[in-house]
């Protein structure tokens, strides 16, 4: 088995159309054919079932897939790795990011750990949870910031930040009448929630906010992006969830925000990392993590952190 037999296999199984893959990898389709075949003499297993109108994995194909795009990232790491060496680094950490981390405190983040360790490379890797999860499990990533505290009994999440919530709504909206907003008020017009598959973690927290009353949600969009969710508030199409700092980001001059009346709910980040004693360039960066911004979480996460001198 060669790279060039996982290239091709990537691209048929991505494309799951062999003359597309073929145009995606710049071959002609024979050789494409020709290397899946050697792949799954190899194997001793089918990928692929084709025909005349479709092409699809087979259930040892879908069980492929789910290795093979951890071999190139694990590839990508170690080029990563050697590069850090050569350019002077004395040590590197592996970060992933899913359901759009605070941007203001990822870099108050990261610039403390420049300053204050400035021989560690820092790796980030946008991916989606699941991908965040196996990632860490597999040891592709040393930690990763998340919504979501459910990521399985061989990792550990930690809670490192606490944003208020807020309610973003359209300029000239009858809600803006009031200072702040009563939760079944709000839940009189539609609103533009994250999407759970795309953003489980941050969707569940606003989940258990919309239960604290009976009224059933009007949901107009589910988006997988914060700058869709402005996008869509300004446009009058609902009111959406955020934090203050997440929309004063997206700086859209047809959005203001509310707080909710009453005890204000949080978005709680959450920084995930296996189980066990960490590095100390792993424990240093989570406790940089909790002091990188004003209003983090009040779990003492240093005093759950396996290894912790304090």
């Amino acid at each position: 088995m060669e790279l060039r037999h996982l290239r091709c296999f990537l691209a048929v199984a991505q494309e799951l159309h062999f003359a597309r893959a073929a145009e995606k990898l710049h071959i002609e389709q024979s050789p494409l054919s020709r290397a899946i075949k050697e792949l799954e003499e190899d194997l001793g297993v089918r990928l692929f079932d084709r025909n005349t109108r479709s092409t699809r994995l087979t259930r040892a194909g879908q069980v492929f897939m789910d290795h093979v795009p951890r071999v190139f990232a694990a590839l990508t790491q170690a080029r990563d790795s050697v590069r850090a060496v050569s350019a002077g680094y004395q040590g590197q950490l592996r970060i992933a990011l899913s359901e759009g981390i605070s941007q203001a405190r990822l870099t108050a983040l990261l610039s403390c750990c420049r300053e204050e360790e400035p021989d560690t490379e820092i790796r980030l890797y946008e991916v989606p949870l699941s991908q965040q999860i196996k990632g860490l499990e597999a040891d592709l990533y040393d930690a990763g910031f998340s919504h979501s505290s459910d990521v399985g009994e061989a990792l550990l999440a930690i809670p490192v930040w606490n944003d208020p919530m807020v309610v973003a709504v359209p300029t000239r909206h009858p809600l803006l009448a009031h200072k702040t907003l009563p939760l079944d008020e709000v839940l009189r017009y539609p609103l533009v929630l994250c999407d759970p598959e795309v953003c489980e973690g941050c969707s569940r927290q606003v989940a258990r906010v919309l239960r604290a009353t009976d009224r059933e949600p009007i949901v107009a969009e589910q988006v997988a992006s914060q700058d869709l969710m402005v996008t869509l508030v300004a446009a009058g199409y609902g009111l959406g969830f955020s934090t203050e700092a997440q929309v004063s980001t997206s700086n859209h001059p047809e959005i203001v925000t509310r707080p909710l009346a009453g005890r204000t709910p949080m978005l709680t980040t959450y920084l995930i990392h296996r189980i066990g004693v960490p590095s100390e360039t792993l424990r240093r960066f989570v406790e940089r993590a909790r002091i990188a911004a004003p209003g983090r979480a009040t779990d003492d996460a240093l005093d759950i952190l396996p290894g912790s001198s304090t």
